[in-house]
């Protein structure tokens, strides 16, 4: 007897879903809790795995189709009835059957692209995990077969080399992910009153303490001391000392959150995310870096749960990983305030009369001018200065 393998359960902010890969297709064995089938939505990738030894029967929804919460996408048997289900199956020649067994897996933007362009599939090279054939496979595919061919005669025209070839463009969908943080970032602009406060801070206390203590502390705790634990911290001082700055708009009333909340924007293949630390107030740094790596790591392979990524009271983006040495953070509702970092870049500084050569780096401050006022993003983000730039004021206090 086949049983109904269904889309997860939804969380009640989620609508729906859409079948982003079927890792296995109909007939082929597979174990128990081997990955069947990728759900997307908004915010997070879903897997659902084999109920047990067995193989797929059927596939009711294919990759790109939208599925409901709960909704059956495909049929499984177990054990020996799977087996039997494989040799039942017909097939029009031995040879046909082995050529469809070595067919490549696409992503479904990669599929579509071949789709629209004509490709034969298994002639293109998959440099995914698994060699799984990806978009940018494909585009490069493309390329490669429209480059002209070596002219035959000895001595080409010299306007034939200002042909290089066609100029392809692709339209491809964007992921659900991609969509929604878009839609969030238009609605953060429309929404709210938002403005952004600059100030710049003196990197050597900080790095003179991580190059000091960074060996031990690897040592103790097993993880790397990086910057981003410093400024969590001072956020979570700074955030205690003006309550303001940590709360948030709901209609005509302002909630004040008693617990700091501190999401943290991680750049993914699929999109930006946003991790949630919690309760930072009650975090060490070896606790604030272990976490923050976790994320990291669970970014990349897709797997952040709706759990990892909802509430928030405060945010941090650090575009300076990528170079960026100044910009100007876009919230993220319904929180008031998110605090940017950027680039790490040595500059003449004057102190006390004299030229010095300092690693600066500008911390840019967006906040809801509808809760928040002048003084207060800008006193909030001297605090921040101030305790980064005197690392003793996180434990003294003061």
């Amino acid at each position: 007897m086949a049983t109904e393998i269904k889309a997860p359960t939804f969380p009640e902010s989620v609508a729906d879903g859409t079948v982003a890969t079927w890792h296995k297709k109909v007939g082929e064995p597979c174990l128990r809790d081997d990955l069947l089938v990728d759900i997307e939505t908004d915010k997070v990738v879903l897997e659902v795995v084999a109920p047990a030894d067995g193989a797929l029967s059927d596939i009711s929804k294919s990759e790109g189709d939208v599925v409901l919460s709960g909704e059956v996408v495909g049929l499984f048997v177990e054990g020996a009835v799977a087996q039997a289900a494989v040799a039942e199956t017909p097939s029009a020649e031995p040879a046909a059957a082995v050529s469809e067994a070595a067919q490549p897996i696409l992503s479904p933007a990669a599929r579509r692209m071949a789709d629209q362009n004509d490709l034969d599939h298994a002639a293109i090279a998959g440099t995914g995990r698994g060699g799984r054939v990806t978009k940018e496979d494909v585009v490069r595919h493309v390329a490669e077969q429209s480059a002209p061919e070596p002219a035959v005669a000895p001595q080409p025209e010299p306007m034939a080399a200002a042909f290089v070839g066609e100029r392809v463009e692709q339209r491809v969908p964007m992921t659900r992910l991609r969509a929604k943080v878009a839609e969030r970032l238009v609605q953060a602009q429309q929404n709210a009153a938002m403005l952004t406060t600059f100030n710049e801070i003196n990197m050597q206390p900080v790095m003179d303490l991580r190059a000091r203590y960074k060996d031990q502390f690897e040592k103790r705790h097993g993880v790397r001391l990086g910057f981003m634990s410093f400024f969590v911290k001072a956020c979570v001082e700074a955030l205690r000392r003006h309550p303001i700055v940590n709360a948030s708009i709901d209609g005509n009333d302002i909630v004040y959150h008693g617990y700091q909340d501190i999401g943290v924007a991680v750049s993914s293949d699929r999109g930006l995310v946003v991790p949630v630390l919690r309760n930072t107030e009650n975090m060490s740094l070896a606790d604030i870096e272990a976490t923050i790596r976790e994320f990291g790591k669970k970014a990349s392979e897709g797997k952040l749960g709706i759990d990892d990524m909802t509430g928030g009271t405060f945010t941090i983006s650090n575009g300076g990983v990528f170079g960026s040495l100044l910009s100007t953070p876009i919230l993220n509702p319904p929180q008031s305030a998110i605090l940017g970092m950027h680039k790490i870049q040595e500059r003449p500084m004057a102190v006390n009369g004299k030229v010095e050569i300092l690693p600066m780096m500008y911390l840019a401050l967006s906040y809801d001018h509808r809760l928040l006022d002048g003084k207060e993003a800008v006193t909030f983000l001297v605090t921040i200065k101030e305790l980064l730039e005197d690392p003793a004021r996180m434990l003294l206090d003061v």
